[in-house]
C-alpha cells in the first residue's frame, strides 16, 4: 500500500542565531534532524516521500539534501517528489505588504495534486522519535483508515532555553476532542506555565505530526476558502491557516474524527542557538544506544 511522508521544510531558509536551523549538523557525520524523520518513516513502512519547500530554494534544497535522500530512497524503492508553497497560492487577492507564509494548511495544499494515499505530516526541523511514526503507519493502513494523531507528552517537548508553542489537546475515549494552540509555554521550578498560566506537565500535546487520510484534503481545501473570506480580511497581514485550528474547528461542527496515539518519546528540536548541544549530545546518546547506526540509513539498504 503506498503511503506518503509530507514534509513542510517551506520555511527552510529561516534563521536562528547565525545559522539555517534545519539545516544545522546533529551527528558526527552532518546528518540533519530531517535525516533522522526520512529515515523512521521508512522504516515504519512510509513509502514516499514529498518536500515542500520554496521554488526559490529548489537549487540549495537538491544539492544539500534532495540528492543525497534519493539516492538513499532508490535504494529502498521509496519514491521523492517536490511541492511548492507559493504565497500567491491563494483563493483570492494577495494583500497588500503580506510577506508572510500562510501557514502549516496552506503547505500542505501546495502537495494536494501529489497525494493520493494516505499521508502523515510532519515539521522539518523536529525530531518525533520512531514510535509515532511506527503508530500512524499501523493507524493509516488499517481496515479503518482513521485520522490520527501522535500525542505527546508536554514534558517531553519543552525548550531550556525558552518558550515554545504546542497544541493541548483534550482527548475522550483515545479521540480528540478539542486542540488549543499555547504560546510560550515555558519551564519552571514547579513545571510548566504560559505567561503566568499553570500547565500540566503531562498534558497530551500536538507536534504537528498527523496523519490524514486523502479525502481531508478536500475538507482542507474549503477551510483555506473559508479562512480566506473571513479572517484574512481582519488580519491580512499576519493571519495564519494552521492545521491544527482547522482540525478544531472540524471537531466543533462534528466535520472530524482524530484518534490519539500517544507516544512517550522525547521531541527534539533546536528553536534556540543554544538548545544545538544538548540536541547533539541526545543524538550520540541515541547511536551508542544502538536506536541508529553511525552510517545512519545502512540498516534500511
Amino acid at each position: 500500500m503506498k503511503t506518503s511522508l509530507v514534509i513542510m521544510a517551506a520555511g527552510i531558509g529561516s534563521r536562528f542565531g547565525g545559522g539555517i536551523k534545519q539545516l544545522e549538523p546533529v551527528d558526527t557525520n552532518g546528518h540533519i534532524i530531517m535525516d533522522y524523520s526520512i529515515h523512521d518513516a521508512v522504516e515504519a513502512g512510509f513509502n514516499k516521500i514529498i518536500f515542500i519547500i520554496r521554488k526559490d530554494i529548489e537549487a540549495d534544497f537538491r544539492e544539500v539534501i534532495g540528492n543525497r535522500i534519493e539516492t538513499v530512497c532508490r535504494k529502498c524503492g521509496v519514491e521523492v517528489h517536490y511541492a511548492f508553497q507559493d504565497i500567491r497560492d491563494i483563493p483570492g487577492e494577495l494583500p497588500e505588504g503580506r510577506t508572510k507564509p500562510w501557514g502549516t494548511g496552506q503547505a500542505v495544499l501546495a502537495a494536494k495534486d501529489l497525494i493520493r494515499e494516505p499521508f502523515i505530516v510532519i515539521n522539518a526541523d523536529d525530531y518525533y522519535g520512531k514510535e509515532g511514526f511506527r503508530r500512524i503507519h499501523e493507524a493509516l493502513t488499517s481496515e479503518n483508515g482513521e485520522h490520527c494523531m501522535a500525542g505527546f507528552v508536554l514534558k517531553n517537548t519543552l525548550s531550556d532555553n525558552g518558550g515554545v508553542t504546542r497544541g493541548i489537546c483534550h482527548i475522550k475515549d483515545h479521540y480528540l476532542t478539542r486542540i488549543k494552540e499555547t504560546k510560550n509555554i515555558r519551564k519552571t521550578p514547579e513545571g510548566a506555565e504560559a505567561d503566568g498560566t499553570a500547565i500540566d506537565i503531562d498534558s497530551p500535546v500536538s507536534m504537528n505530526m498527523w496523519g490524514f487520510q486523502p479525502e481531508y484534503l478536500q475538507q482542507l481545501e474549503q477551510g483555506f476558502r473559508d479562512f480566506f473570506r473571513k479572517e484574512v480580511p481582519e488580519n491580512p497581514l499576519k493571519s495564519e491557516f494552521l492545521i491544527p485550528i482547522h482540525v478544531g474547528n472540524l471537531l466543533e461542527a462534528d466535520g472530524i474524527t482524530v484518534k490519539v496515539l500517544p507516544t512517550d518519546d522525547t521531541w527534539y528540536g533546536m528553536t534556540y542557538k543554544e538548545d544545538v548541544p544538548e540536541v547533539r549530545k541526545s543524538f550520540a546518546k541515541l547511536i551508542q544506544g544502538g536506536i541508529y547506526t553511525e552510517e545512519l540509513f545502512d540498516d534500511l539498504v
